[in-house]
């Protein structure tokens, strides 16, 4: 009398996890239940400042471009632009700083990942009474351009010589009548220029710009 053979069927769960395991280890991949974080692609960009092209008429500068989700300086000759008589010559000086900033990139500075977010049409408004010193009014509110933009401009013009006074926030305003705002350029500003404090502190006549919050 032959002894009948039975057999117990597998779970069809186990059998599913059994299948995998050995697909996987036939291939040299070990199997785990614990998600990876392989971190961000690596960028593509070189953010190499290119070479400065020579015949450019103005005044040396140091223009905020974006690189790699970061501001970049570049240097460049900023040409001088026609003189007005209502505007000073550190109101001159910011309004050539901003149509560098609006210009597009050369086709190097693209190559190496340089672009810029800096709306066309931006200018430099009129002082107003009472405005304090070193004062630089736009023709849009600061709050109401996107932040990098706002984060260019206000690194921009704080780090130039022919604007602002000296190291320190840089003291921005509007068209209309609302009073002017200090903003700061710090490094957590240039690491991530999306990140900029939308309204700066208040500056009021005869008081000392300070820092606005990061």
């Amino acid at each position: 009398m032959t002894r009948a053979r039975t057999r117990r069927a597998l779970p069809g769960a186990v059998l599913v996890v059994l299948l995998t395991a050995a697909a996987t280890s036939a291939c040299g991949i070990r199997a785990t239940t614990v998600p990876v974080d392989v971190g961000a692609a690596p960028s593509r960009v070189s953010c190499d400042v290119p070479v400065e092209q020579n015949g450019v008429q103005g005044f040396r500068a140091t223009i905020e471009l974006v690189c790699g989700s970061q501001l970049v300086g570049v240097e460049r000759v900023v040409p001088i632009p026609e003189k007005k008589p209502t505007k000073d010559p550190a109101s001159l000086a910011a309004e050539a700083l901003l149509e560098a900033l609006e210009r597009e990139p050369s086709a190097e500075e693209r190559d190496a990942g340089f672009s810029t977010g800096v709306p066309d049409g931006l200018a430099v408004a009129p002082a107003r009474t009472g405005d304090p010193a070193g004062t630089i009014r736009l023709s849009r509110k600061p709050e109401d351009l996107p932040p990098v933009a706002l984060s260019q401009i206000v690194c921009t013009l704080a780090e130039s010589e022919a604007v602002s006074a000296g190291p320190g926030p840089i003291v921005l305003g509007g068209p209309d009548a609302d009073p002017p705002r200090a903003w700061e350029c710090t490094e957590a500003v240039r690491s991530r220029p999306e990140s900029v404090a939308t309204l700066g502190d208040v500056v009021r006549p005869g008081t000392s710009p300070s820092a606005s919050p990061s």
